[in-house]
């Protein structure tokens, strides 16, 4: 009788540890595994960072109003590159990284917001006074994070980069530096959502970078645009220390 309540007992352990095992999406594993990624906004970020991950192996989906015109482009990069339009690439990607000046938000919430709703978002805008006007008001006094959020709420959101010029990224992403002195260089990320932040992680190891997480979303403001966090070609213990984060 005891060996048959163990053995039951262990059917029972196993089933649930199986039945765990299905139920921690696909996408939360290392950045070993390839995605489906959509770019809205194929400009200097979305083009640069699109660019390094479909040299990873991801298929991308750049998105934009007129996909023709990007044409070019995907022809040069190979088959697993594509473009559509922002709703293509939202439907195309297990993953959604927007790279779009962000003055468009607003537009954009109306145009594509609710089917972002539950999907991983990574966010690279930043606010900026002259262009960006009463958003960038909102921007100061709320927080990019809060304000990423409030135009695109439901989607898992990840601040992700945005702390650096895109020709910084082209030149240290993927080969370009692995032969830095102390390591690659560091991205800064932030989010609520644990799933989305370790998707975040591997997208911005297979760039060829290291993360660092910062912390929920509403600490993306220590590496926004103007915070003494932006603009930092380090190595990740170099920016932990420089935004207080330990090792």
């Amino acid at each position: 009788m005891r060996s048959d309540r163990f053995t039951r007992r262990a059917a029972f352990a196993l089933a649930a540890g199986l039945t765990l095992a299905a139920a921690v999406p696909a996408l939360a594993q290392d950045g070993a595994k390839k995605i489906r990624i959509g770019v809205i906004g194929a400009g200097n970020i979305g083009g640069t960072i699109g660019t390094l991950w479909v040299k990873d192996g991801h298929e991308v989906m750049f998105a934009s109003r007129h996909p023709e015109t990007l044409a070019a482009m995907v022809s040069e990069l190979g088959p697993k590159a594509k473009a559509g339009t922002p709703e293509e690439a939202i439907k195309f990607g297990d993953a959604v990284f927007i790279a779009v000046p962000y003055k468009a938000y607003p537009e954009l919430s109306k145009e594509i917001g609710s089917s972002l709703k539950g999907k991983i978002v990574l966010d690279a805008g930043n606010a900026t006074q002259k262009r960006d006007g009463a958003l960038y008001d909102e921007v100061q006094a709320s927080g990019i994070g809060a304000t990423s959020a409030k135009y695109f709420p439901g989607a898992k959101l990840v601040r992700a980069f945005n702390a650096a010029n895109y020709k910084v990224f082209a030149k240290e992403g993927a080969d370009g530096g692995k032969d830095r002195t102390g390591g690659r260089m560091a991205i800064p990320i932030a989010g609520d959502d644990p799933e989305a932040l370790k998707v975040a992680e591997g997208l911005v190891r297979d760039a060829g970078f290291d993360p660092v997480v910062v912390g929920p979303l509403k600490d993306a403001d220590k590496f926004a645009m103007g915070s003494p966090g932006f603009g930092h070609d380090v190595t990740a213990p170099e920016l932990r220390e420089k935004l207080g984060l330990g090792k």
